[in-house]
Order: C-alpha cells, then structure tokens, then sequence
C-alpha cells in the first residue's frame, strides 16, 4: 500500500497513527501542499478534490478521506479495535471524531483559507482569527463529549484520540488556548507516551 500525505496535514496525522497502531508496513509518498503538488494532473487523477490523504492499495484501488482510510485499516487489521466494544461509547467516540474532521477540520483547511484570502480579500490577521475561532469553539465542544480514562474513550486509544491528536497539535502551531480543556490535555499526554503516536507526528515526517 501507498499512502499519498504531506507532513502538517491533520487528516493525514490522523492516518499515520492509525497505521501505526495496527503495526502496518506503508510506503508513504509526500504531496507538498504549499509547492501545489496536490493539483498535479497525476496525482488530482487519484484525489479529484487534490487533498490528502489518499490510500491506494497494492491492486491499484484508492481510497480518499481520512475517516474512510481508517475504517478500512480498521477491517483490514482487526487488532487493536479502533472503537470501544459497547455500542454506545463507540457511537460516542465516532461523534468526538466526527466534530473535528468535519465541523472543525474543514473550517481551518488550506483551500478554504486560500479562498478567504485570495477571493474575498481576507488579511493574514483575520485569517488567523478566523481559524482560532473555529478550532477554540470546535474544541471546547469536542471537550464535552470525553472523559479520559486515560484515553478519550477508556483505556485504550480510538478513532476519537486518533483526531483528537492532530487537532491539539494545530491548536498549539496557532496559538489556540487550550487552558480551558482538561480533558483534551490528559487524553492528548496519554496519547504522547505511545510510538504510534510519535512516530506519526509532524516533525518526525522525513519531509518536516
């Protein structure tokens, strides 16, 4: 397998950790964002939104999207479980996830910010408000609905942590308080005593 990634993507974060946490072998290949590699003819023929992550599998079939990568690494390699066993706290731990990568995540991307900047004229100063507003309200929400035991659904790491992660990250790149979020500190220093989740962080990217 493939994993198409740049290093400072949060939804590529996300993936690494989760191929580490299964113990998997991937070749990955860097799509520079900032270099506009991810709107390569080649590569936008494997991504139509020219985004990573991008999965392509050993017979050539891709799979696009964080959350979709995961949930098949999760059938692909049963052990460790991605999600806690009772359903409910599964369905919890899917809803952690699912407000970063979608109420979050795509609020703070780089297309949208390119946007704001080079179509509606945007300054540097509100684009930076505009993306703490965004991850300071997600989190703090995101805040709410875990409760660390160490990790953000008990005692092992799930899809909740493996977002989770990566977003606490962006928030402390962009000076986000998180003094106001307990929760989300003790599961994210859970998570940081983990290989998984240190072999997956940015600047441990060859490409960083």
């Amino acid at each position: 397998m493939i994993l198409y990634d740049y290093f400072r993507s949060s939804a590529a974060y996300r993936v690494r950790i989760a191929i580490g946490l299964k113990g998997l072998v991937v070749e990955r290949r860097p799509v520079h964002l900032l270099h506009g590699e991810q709107r390569d003819p080649d590569y936008r023929a494997k991504s139509p939104l020219a985004i990573v992550p991008t999965l392509e599998l050993d017979d050539g079939r891709l799979i696009t999207q964080s959350l979709a990568i995961i949930d098949y690494l999760d059938a692909l390699q049963a052990d460790p479980p991605l999600l806690p066993s009772d359903p409910v706290l599964a369905a919890q731990a899917r809803a952690a996830a699912l407000t970063i990568a979608c109420e979050i995540h795509p609020l703070a991307n780089l297309r949208v910010l390119e946007a704001l900047q080079g179509e509606f004229g945007a300054k540097e100063n509100q684009i930076a408000e505009w993306r703490r507003r965004w991850i300071s309200e997600g989190l703090k929400a995101v805040e709410q609905l875990i409760a660390p035991a160490p990790f953000a659904f008990g005692a092992a790491p799930s899809l909740a942590d493996i977002c989770l992660v990566p977003q606490v990250y962006n928030a402390r790149r962009f000076d986000v308080p998180l003094d106001s979020c307990p929760r989300i500190l003790a599961a994210d220093a859970a998570c940081a005593l983990l290989p998984a989740f240190l072999a997956a962080h940015p600047q441990a990217q060859p490409d960083a």
